[in-house]
C-alpha cells in the first residue's frame, strides 16, 4: 500500500489515480500510523513552502515525514512536496523545510518568464539511478517560480534547462523528488512514477 500524505495542500486525487493506474494499492491519508506503516509514501504539494510547513507542523506530520524517510522505505516528493524535503526556502521570507536533504529553494531570477510552466526535456545525471531504469530522457511538465539548489552534487539525479541549469529530481537513498507533475507527464512521468512505486515492497494488483 501506498500512503499520500494528506497535510492540507496538494493534487491528491490526481496522484492518487495515477499510483491506482500503475496497479498499486494507494490511500490519502493523515495518519500517522497509516503512513509509518505503508510500503512506500507519496508527499505531494501545491502552494507556498511556509504554509505547507505550517501545516505540517501543526499536524505533526512533519516528525512523521522525518521518520519515514529515515526508515528505509521508499519515500518521493512532488513538486512543492519535493521542496519541502530541503534545509530552508527564501519564498515569502526564509523558512525552515523537513531537512532531511541538504539545500536551498530559491527564486527564479532574470529577464524570462516566471513561473516556468510547460513542457521541458530532463537530462539524467545518474544513470545509475533505479528511477531511470529502461528509460530515455524526455520531456516532462513543470509549473513553479522556486527551484531546489542542492548542496551536494549526488543529491542531483535530472535537470532541465530553463535560462540555467535547474534541479528536475533529486534523491539519496531511499528518499526521491521530482519537481514537475509525474501524474500530468505522459508517458515519460508515468513510467518515473512506476519505478518509483517498483522500489517498495507493495505487490501490483
Amino acid at each position: 500500500m501506498i500512503a499520500i500524505i494528506d497535510y492540507g495542500m496538494g493534487n491528491l486525487h490526481s496522484v492518487s489515480k495515477a499510483v491506482e493506474r500503475l496497479g498499486y494499492e494507494a490511500v490519502i491519508t493523515a495518519d500517522p500510523q497509516t503512513i509509518i506503516e505503508a510500503d512506500g509514501a507519496i508527499l505531494p504539494g501545491v502552494g507556498a513552502f511556509g504554509d505547507a510547513m505550517q501545516n505540517l507542523r501543526d499536524t505533526k506530520l512533519d516528525d512523521v515525514a522525518k521518520f519515514y524517510a529515515a526508515s528505509g522505505k521508499p519515500m518521493l516528493g512532488i513538486c512543492l512536496g519535493m521542496q519541502l524535503l530541503f534545509s530552508e526556502s527564501e519564498e515569502y521570507g526564509t523558512n525552515e523545510g523537513l531537512n532531511i536533504l541538504p539545500g536551498k529553494v530559491v527564486r527564479f531570477h532574470g529577464d524570462y518568464k516566471v513561473p516556468h510552466m510547460g513542457w521541458n526535456k530532463l537530462t539524467f545525471l545518474q544513470q545509475q539511478s533505479p528511477l531511470f531504469n529502461g528509460l530515455s530522457e524526455g520531456h516532462v511538465y513543470f509549473v513553479h517560480s522556486y527551484h531546489a539548489k542542492t548542496e551536494l552534487e549526488t543529491d542531483l539525479l535530472a535537470t532541465t534547462d530553463y535560462h540555467q541549469q535547474v534541479t528536475a529530481i533529486v534523491g539519496r537513498g531511499n528518499v526521491f523528488g521530482m519537481q514537475f507533475h509525474p501524474e500530468k507527464s505522459g508517458e515519460l512521468g508515468m513510467q518515473l512514477l512506476g519505478n518509483f512505486l517498483a522500489l517498495t515492497k507493495s505487490n501490483p494488483a
